[in-house]
């Protein structure tokens, strides 16, 4: 199913007839600044220099974060910036056409969050984020570098965000939360890494979940609403700025969660005493056990689900 795609809204709009909604999608031509034009590989390489960034090598082009495929190097932004628009490398860490991607962290990555404000200040001043949300809400704002031909791993994360493709062009594929018992979840990842041909004896499941897809071009940006999964592949070398914002109460996230991933505190208690509950059941034989597993699965249904999802 293709994500709607619509010219350029104002904040009122997007706030009255497209947030509520709480689909994704792609808003064309948005007044971003001067990152679409400017933000060349000579131009980037120059206005951050040396410093040092840490980034994601990876000899094959899907990125497994569960399986961790990839290794973690550190390399001069200059150096990193050339050898990420490079399809074959003279030097390398792995291979010739091994991949790199650069997910922006603070100065601390365990406990400073990521704004491109504070970690590349030059850049930051190119760039105007359509700001469709209040200033208080505003949580991160993670510059996003990638290799053509790399593929991220299917994750959903818990806050809304702008997805915005400064250069270069990406396809993104979208599942709503509601087909989260399709995607074989590990935590806020999926198993399924090659969406576009997943082994069905692995994943028989996969094949009921519904898929939303989008092509993204310099210049577009994706609304994708929290809790949606999403799959990215990035067809060219490109650059883009990805803005995160606090949707509930400041009060509902994890207070320790620098990258917008981790469930909200109530969610994760949920789970917690979910999983004592199942521990309790294990006292009962296996019988009783299904009986009571299958009464309680109906209570959480009855209690929690809503009512216009199938």
């Amino acid at each position: 199913v293709p994500v709607e795609v619509l010219a350029a809204v104002t904040r009122e709009r997007f706030l009255r007839d497209v947030y509520p909604r709480r689909m994704p999608v792609v808003l064309k031509g948005m007044e971003l600044g001067t990152c679409t034009t400017k933000w060349t590989v000579d131009y980037l390489s120059q206005a951050e220099g040396s410093k040092e960034v840490k980034i994601h090598v990876s000899a094959v082009p899907q990125m497994d974060f569960l399986s961790k495929n990839f290794v973690y190097r550190t390399l001069p932004f200059d150096v990193f910036v050339r050898r990420a628009a490079e399809v074959k490398h003279k030097e390398y860490f792995i291979s010739e056409d091994e991949r790199y991607y650069l997910r922006s962290v603070g100065e601390d990555a365990r406990k400073d969050i990521a704004d491109i404000r504070k970690q590349f200040p030059n850049l930051a001043e190119d760039v105007q984020i359509p700001e469709y949300f209040e200033k208080e809400q505003f949580f991160s704002s993670v510059f996003r570098i990638s290799s053509a031909g790399l593929q991220l791993w299917t994750h959903y994360d818990v806050m809304d965000n702008f997805l915005i493709q400064v250069t270069g062009k990406k396809r993104v594929a979208l599942y709503s939360p509601r087909d989260a018992p399709y995607l074989y979840l590990s935590g806020t990842k999926s198993e399924v890494l090659d969406v576009d041909n997943p082994d069905l004896e692995k994943y028989p499941l996969f094949v009921k979940a519904k898929r939303y897809q989008c092509f993204l071009e310099a210049g577009d940006v994706l609304f994708i609403p929290a809790l949606w999964f999403h799959n990215v592949i990035s067809e060219e070398f490109g650059v883009a700025l990805n803005v995160f914002w606090k949707h509930l109460p400041a009060e509902s996230y994890d207070k320790s969660d620098t990258y917008g991933n981790k469930d909200p505190t109530a969610a994760s208690r949920a789970i917690q005493i979910l999983d004592r509950a199942l521990k309790t059941l294990e006292e009962l034989p296996e019988e009783y056990r299904d009986f009571y597993a299958r009464r309680m699965v109906l209570r959480i249904q009855e209690k929690a689900y809503r009512n216009d999802y199938g």
